[in-house]
């Protein structure tokens, strides 16, 4: 199966691509963390993006794609793509890769959450500063306020996870990669899912579409 996760930031997609990855036993890729992990090799398209990374700036679609279609080849042709495409040039030369392989996409799951939703979520978002766990103070609260259950250490809340940059960060995907929805929808590809509730229920809508 091979499928891509649409949605605002904030809206799940990461969570409900784990769940769905380790269900299905199929590599989950987030572009996100694979940039990271290849910063960290220092490998060379690591070498390449830490260049722009190191500058605020947006890392080139030839490097992002390259990565990818890297992951794709380690996962067989059998993936979840969590992060990617975040545009149409992304999204057309991902088809293009896949169809030079005699494979195509399967299914794009569409989380909708509205803007009210999404700055509630990630504006209330706080990261662990010694191990990286991520809690919410209105869905998953830690046992002690300011301070991470696993490992005790001060609970931060990110630069971008500020209303401002939040409603920037929105008006950013609006542009570039809300008409990614329309572009596979042409081609019967999207299944719409509500991306408000539990986690448990969000997954559930999501297994059920997929049936």
């Amino acid at each position: 199966m091979r499928v891509v996760f649409l949605g605002p930031p904030g809206s799940g997609k990461g969570t409900q691509a784990e769940r769905l990855s380790a269900i299905l036993r199929i590599s989950k890729i987030s572009t996100g963390d694979a940039l990271r992990e290849s910063i960290k090799r220092g490998d060379e398209l690591g070498r390449k993006a830490k260049v722009y990374v190191e500058k605020g700036e947006l890392v080139p679609d030839d490097i992002i794609l390259a990565l990818v279609e890297q992951l794709i080849d380690e996962a067989g042709g059998r993936f979840l793509l969590d992060g990617f495409p975040r545009n149409l040039n992304q999204a057309k030369s991902l088809d293009e890769y896949l169809s030079g392989r005699d494979w195509s996409l399967d299914r794009v799951i569409y989380l909708r959450v509205d803007r009210g939703e999404i700055v509630n979520r990630l504006s209330s978002r706080r990261v662990c500063s010694q191990c990286g766990a991520v809690y919410n103070l209105i869905y998953n609260p830690p046992t002690v306020e300011g301070r991470c259950d696993k490992c005790g250490g001060a609970l931060e809340q990110r630069r971008d996870d500020t209303e401002d940059v939040i409603l920037r960060r929105l008006d950013v995907y609006e542009r570039e990669t809300a008409p990614l929805i329309a572009y596979y929808a042409e081609r019967g590809l999207v299944e719409e899912i509500d991306g408000t509730g539990a986690v448990e229920e969000v997954f559930e809508r999501i297994r059920r579409a997929l049936e």
